[in-house]
């Protein structure tokens, strides 16, 4: 296909996908109400008692701004859009990249995208479940005497950077599994790299769930190393399957062993001179 094809046929496609998520933030628009009260029921949990009084400072998200509230209202509806929608947009851009891979690609790229789905599902409940005791410890390191107003806006960047980054903290199995696809990462290289990649996953766990208990830092770091050490099984395997389809060529030659050499065929010096 000509690049002019190519670019009004991704020109189409964007704007389907524009057009999906539009219709889909007119339905969270709708359903503004319910889906705010989900998202703010780990803002409600961390407060005394577990409960959001508007009449007490510092129990309840306020705005400052005259647009504030449509502004938010059109940002949770958009998300919410986006999230209705992703099964169209997600098919689009497949659409659009899938006439370009081989079949064998294509293979690869239904495994990788039907393992990062339940992946990324579980990241975000297990994010869910943690905001509360993550925003309990946070609330709780104001000064003594001093009065604190959480804003919406504030609020909601928190929770889609706990939904992000708990998401994409379990699908490092999969991006480590698709490195060794394409030999970056061997079985080898990863047993060398295991004990730097634990120690990160407790980092980055600790700092999701700044809950002064070990408990929710536990949970998080070893359901991901249960699903790295599940990774590293497919890495061992993979490999084994790869060396038994490409075996080392001097594998069987000692240090001081000459291998052997597939000569060129000689040249017959009198039909070339003729």
């Amino acid at each position: 296909m000509p690049l002019l094809d190519h670019l009004r046929e991704l020109r189409n496609r964007i704007v389907k996908i524009a057009i999906a998520v539009l219709a889909g933030a007119v339905v969270g628009w709708v359903f503004y109400d319910r889906i705010w009260l989900f998202m703010e029921v780990p803002f409600c949990h961390a407060m005394p008692h577990g409960v959001c009084d508007p009449g007490v400072n510092g129990r309840y998200l306020a705005f400052f701004g005259v647009l504030d509230p449509f502004y938010f209202k059109v940002k949770i509806a958009i998300f919410a859009g986006a999230i209705l929608t992703s099964p169209f947009w997600l098919f689009q851009v497949w659409a659009f990249v899938a006439p370009g891979l081989y079949a064998r690609e294509k293979k690869w790229a239904y495994i990788f995208t039907g393992a990062a789905v339940p992946l990324f599902g579980l990241g975000c409940f297990f994010a869910y479940f943690a905001m509360g005791r993550g925003l309990e410890f946070l609330m709780g390191m104001a000064a003594p005497g001093t009065g604190t107003v959480y804003t919406a806006d504030s609020y909601l960047g928190y929770w889609l950077a706990m939904i992000l980054g708990f998401a994409l903290c379990f699908e490092v199995p999969l991006f480590l599994v698709m490195l060794n696809q394409v030999r970056i990462v061997t079985h080898e290289r990863f047993r060398k790299w295991r004990r730097i990649i634990i120690f990160l996953i407790f980092v980055f766990a600790g700092i999701a769930s700044p809950s002064p208990d070990p408990l929710t830092m536990l949970m998080l770091g070893g359901v991901v190393i249960v699903l790295v050490e599940a990774a590293e099984v497919i890495i061992w395997l993979n490999d084994k399957r790869y060396l038994r389809l490409h075996p080392p060529m001097y594998e069987s030659l000692s240090d001081d062993e000459i291998s052997s050499l597939d000569l060129p065929e000689a040249v017959d010096t009198d039909n070339t001179a003729r």
